[in-house]
């Protein structure tokens, strides 16, 4: 056991006091419960210092990080204000060519002391905030398909049933409509590529802003899945938050789909499958729409021209090089990593210096921020996909 905290100066006075009268340390240090290291420092402290050993040491570090002496850190405040436009590798070039009989700081440790004088300023990183994006009222099938998570519901077995649907826009043809255990993008990923086969590639695809079609955090909203999205030559348009009225058409057929698979709900996902099945023959083949002037929505759909055949090759031969995204979501150049988004991770991009020192980098034919790198990160440029005056659907 250690000495005893309420009274490790008297239990300390006793094991010098016994070793001074020729007890061996060995069996002290184990009556006391010390290692024998802790024992001959405890005596050597005794020798050196006398009673004052048997007091605790000051546990403050002998050097703190980043502590200069004051006159460094006043010419670097100087400095600083002599050229405010300068950060702190600058700051330390200076220093060490204007004083060199003077140890230069770190560039870390010039900018700690540029913070702590509030000379630092931090710019303030911009949220993405999703508004929506122009949208097309189309007539031909195909050129729209819609999609969105019907919104959860328990089955028999207590566990709960995220429906994720496809219409096609112009024909109201119930594309897809699958049950999920959840909302995560490798789910969808499974479903979309299982229509693409099927139906062939939609020009564009319309959705809300939750996930997995798009992503708050990442550049511009995108996700994995809206980005694979674009990747296959289909254009991503999202209704404004707040407003599902702008996919009103998908939005009725949801309100039918629950009358019709939900009450009551099936016990398991494959009984709920199987409603969902049943649903979607009859609702493409047998119900008749008034919207379509009574015609049955198989009656008027055919599937796309476009065939799904995998990722098309991407080439950016006006850029100045092109390169992978690391699988941490980074730009290597340099021998510098600039941070971009994970959403693109394993993508090619295009890189293009724009301005001395500033490049642009852009996915497909879409520009999406600038980087330096001294800064190491993408800041995001213009939206390319949101607009200034929200276009409104008719629905």
């Amino acid at each position: 056991m250690p000495w005893k905290e309420c009274q490790k100066m008297d239990e300390r006075l006793r094991f010098v006091v016994r070793y001074l009268e020729g007890e061996k340390i060995a069996p002290l240090c184990r009556e006391f419960g010390i290692s024998r290291v802790t024992g001959h420092r405890l005596i050597e402290r005794y020798e050196k210092s006398g009673t004052e050993a048997f007091n605790d040491l000051s546990r403050r570090p002998y050097r703190h990080a980043n502590k200069l002496p004051f006159q460094i850190e006043n010419l670097i405040v100087q400095l600083k204000k002599e050229w405010p436009d300068w950060g702190a590798p600058k700051i330390r070039e200076r220093l060490l060519k204007q004083y060199p009989e003077v140890h230069t700081p770190a560039t870390s440790t010039v900018h700690a002391v540029l913070a702590r004088n509030g000379l630092v300023v931090h710019p303030r990183k911009r949220r993405y905030r999703a508004k929506g994006t122009p949208l097309h009222s189309v007539s031909e099938p195909n050129q729209l398909w819609c999609v969105d998570y019907k919104g959860e519901f328990m089955l028999g077995n207590h566990r709960y049933c995220y429906p994720l649907t496809v219409t096609d826009y112009a024909t109201r043809f119930l594309i897809g409509c699958e049950g999920q255990e959840s909302t995560k993008e490798q789910y969808a990923f499974t479903v979309f590529e299982q229509l693409f086969r099927e139906y062939g590639l939609p020009d564009r695809i319309r959705s809300d802003n939750g996930v997995p079609f798009a992503s708050p955090q990442a550049l511009h909203g995108l996700s994995k899945l809206s980005v694979w999205w674009l990747r296959l030559g289909i254009e991503i348009e999202r209704i404004a938050p707040g407003h599902p009225e702008q996919n009103g058409r998908h939005e009725r057929m949801h309100l039918t789909l629950k009358k019709a698979t939900t009450k009551p709900p099936g016990n398991n996902l494959l009984q709920q499958q199987e409603k969902f099945d049943r649903f979607l023959r009859e609702y493409n083949y047998e119900r008749p729409h008034q919207a379509l002037e009574m015609k049955r929505p198989g009656d008027i759909y055919r599937p796309s021209s476009r065939a799904y055949r995998g990722l098309p090759d991407v080439d950016y031969p006006f850029h100045d090089r092109s390169v992978i995204v690391t699988r941490c979501g980074r730009i290597c150049m340099k021998r510098k990593k600039i941070n971009f988004s994970l959403v693109f991770a394993g993508q090619k991009v295009g890189i293009k210096e724009v301005s001395d020192g500033i490049w642009s980098v852009a996915f497909m034919d879409y520009d999406l921020g600038f980087f330096d790198l001294d800064s190491c990160r993408v800041e995001p440029g213009e939206n390319p996909f949101g607009c200034k005056v929200l276009t409104m659907s008719p629905e």
